[in-house]
């Protein structure tokens, strides 16, 4: 049964991480599973990423940002995301639209109505199944890049304040949208939480199937 799940969080949170102990535990429970990312996923969107966190002296105004990062998005949904997904897999998606309303819009202040526009000429109007929220202090996240020995590109660079607007962006939609996101403090042990959210997933997958087989029989 295919499902769109999604994971977000300010830097640091995780995410990286967990879609990889989660697609080991999924595959063992016999789901097939495409591990991807954004930016990136696609020729197209590496090397879109590679502009858009090259922490050199290459400015780029905002609503750059937001096309660059949909561009990318357009070219992987294309490529990978829908294709996965009418073969009836388990796509777990390191950032998706929701990133660039927290990234861009609530981080770099630009409309919300002209970002929602944005992603459904994007995405063709896909919404993920299912959006895992890893959340961490602001403070912390940034900490952990630091201490992971992994260079900080130009988004972690940014000040502590816009990354608070994100975070804060982040826990708001959690929980006024329960019905899609699932809010997992990221601190706990990796193997606790990745157990929690492979049975989220299987949950998910369970009722999708069963509204499938539903509507099969209804036909």
């Amino acid at each position: 049964m295919s499902l769109l799940v999604t994971f977000e969080g300010p830097d640091g949170a995780g995410k990286s991480t967990q879609i990889q102990l989660v697609a080991r535990r999924l595959e063992a429970n016999g789901l097939s599973v495409v591990k991807t990312r954004e930016p990136g996923g696609t020729p197209l969107g590496e090397r879109v990423r590679a502009v858009l966190l090259d922490p050199g002296d290459c400015a780029i105004v905002p609503r750059a940002e937001a096309l660059l990062m949909a561009a990318a998005r357009a070219q992987h949904v294309a490529d990978v995301i829908m294709p996965a997904l009418s073969d009836g897999r388990v796509v777990l998606c390191d950032r998706f639209s929701d990133s660039t309303l927290a990234y861009q819009g609530a981080g770099r202040g630009l409309p919300t109505e002209n970002l929602n526009m944005l992603q459904a000429f994007a995405t063709d109007g896909l919404q993920p199944d299912l959006t895992i929220l890893l959340d961490i202090s602001a403070e912390n996240g940034l900490e952990r890049r630091r201490s992971s020995g992994t260079p900080m590109n130009r988004l972690d660079q940014d000040s502590l304040a816009f990354h608070e607007r994100v975070r804060e962006w982040y826990v708001q939609e959690a929980k006024a949208h329960p019905e899609r996101w699932v809010l997992l403090e990221a601190g706990r042990a990796q193997d606790d939480l990745a157990d929690e959210i492979c049975q989220v997933i299987l949950d998910r997958s369970g009722q999708a199937a069963a509204r499938a087989d539903a509507n099969r029989k209804s036909e």
